[in-house]
């Protein structure tokens, strides 16, 4: 029975292609040693001594360096191929972090961390795209899965070691591991990934007599955006205020702030592929499950208004975990959906703008609303009534949907 349930476990990974695999290899070294962002909001408050306000800008820069980055990757994407834009985004972004640790002013860091993110995000629409380009279609979500899970396997060590490293060597040393294990990865990548020629990939799915209309024409898919924004603003919470929350209400260390990341990652890691590849067997809309995974992320803040038990926070990462492996694989699945064949570079360089707009509106709007009222109550009460927003967007989106497949 044990080895029965273990092989049908397994058997969720079979079916991937070669490049699939080592993309994911790649991702989960990168994520391994992405140990600043955990810890950023920490060690600009806490080690540089910044305001909350000064924060809040520096995250405000962050998501604006992303979302150029995301628009400058797909485009790129799209003219010269992923493979180029991936190589160049990994390996200058690793050599801009040993650069980082040197500048500690503030104005320095709006300006630094803005670069940085502009080079380094480059690479999430072109990831994207290499998924279309080496997974088959009816792998693709799960593919995308896949990388997400080897994202949060690194989630799952990396902010425990990096809180280590910061209590021993100190805040500096997780800009060298985050700058060598760029390198590296995108190393790995491009002495065993052999590049997909453009030509050869618009061949394959391109139609050159189809008209393609405006990315902003597709209602659907504009109101998913929305969706997108919202989850990501609540998701980004996890990485701005929370850690800063921990501290100050409950008296964690980095180490165990790092722990809660951790039990994120391994939820993921162990439950989110056998997840995908059950849904999808079950073959249940996705715009539905987007839905759900959002009501879920909604709830989740509305229980940390229970702020006299550390307990609520393990309760918090646990039901948050479910609702982001539902609204983030299956978001990214179906805005792959709706590109036209050879244009998904722009498609998902929008949908991953959505994302850096949340990690803007996610940290000033946050960190504003705890200035302002001086309790992380009131945060958390809006950040559950704006999910309750995006569920019902979802609602709307289905729909929409519904409709269009009525007219075919």
């Amino acid at each position: 029975m044990l080895k029965r349930s273990l092989q049908k476990y397994i058997n969720n990974f079979r079916g991937f292609s070669r490049e699939i695999w080592i993309l994911t290899l790649v991702t989960f070294i990168n994520r391994a040693g992405t140990m600043v962002l955990p810890f950023l909001s920490k060690y600009l408050n806490e080690d540089l001594g910044l305001s909350l306000n000064q924060v809040g800008w520096i995250m405000v820069s962050f998501g604006c360096g992303s979302m150029l980055g995301s628009w400058l990757g797909g485009k790129l994407s799209d003219k010269i191929g992923f493979y180029k834009v991936m190589i160049f985004s990994l390996l200058t972004s690793g050599l801009m972090f040993f650069g980082l640790r040197h500048i500690t002013t503030y104005e320095g860091l709006l300006v630094a961390i803005f670069l940085i993110m502009t080079v380094a995000d480059m690479f999430r629409p072109a990831m994207f795209v290499s998924l279309a380009a080496y997974a088959k279609p009816e792998n693709r979500t799960r593919a995308l899965s896949l990388v997400r899970s080897a994202i949060n396997l690194g989630f799952m060590g990396g902010p425990a070691i990096g809180g280590l490293i910061i209590l021993n060597i100190g805040y500096k040393g997780l800009f060298w591991v985050d700058g060598t294990t760029c390198i590296i990865a995108i190393l790995i990548f491009w002495l065993k990934v052999k590049e997909k020629k453009k030509s050869e990939y618009l061949k394959e799915n391109q139609n050159n007599d189809i008209i393609v209309p405006s990315v902003f024409k597709d209602t659907p898919f504009i109101i998913s955006l929305f969706i997108c924004l919202i989850t990501g603003i609540l998701f980004f919470q996890l990485f701005t205020t929370l850690p800063i929350y921990y501290t100050k209400q409950f008296n964690y260390n980095e180490f165990e702030a790092g722990l809660l990341l951790s039990f994120n990652g391994l939820m993921i890691f162990i439950f989110e592929i056998p997840l995908i590849n059950y849904l999808q067997r079950k073959k249940i809309n996705e715009v539905k499950l987007i839905t759900i995974g959002t009501l879920i992320m909604s709830i989740c803040f509305f229980l940390l208004l229970i702020n006299f038990w550390s307990g609520i926070l393990i309760i918090m990462i646990f039901f948050m975990t479910f609702g982001e492996m539902l609204a983030f694989p299956f978001s990214n699945s179906f805005a792959m959906s709706r590109a036209p064949k050879g244009h998904e570079g722009r498609y998902m360089a929008v949908f991953s703008m959505s994302y850096s707009l949340a990690h803007i509106l996610s940290a000033k709007t946050g960190f504003a609303i705890i200035d302002a009222y001086k309790s992380y109550q009131y945060n958390w009460f809006f950040m559950g009534s704006l999910g309750l927003i995006g569920a019902i967007l979802g609602y709307l989106t289905l729909k929409l949907i519904k409709r269009e497949s009525n007219k075919v």
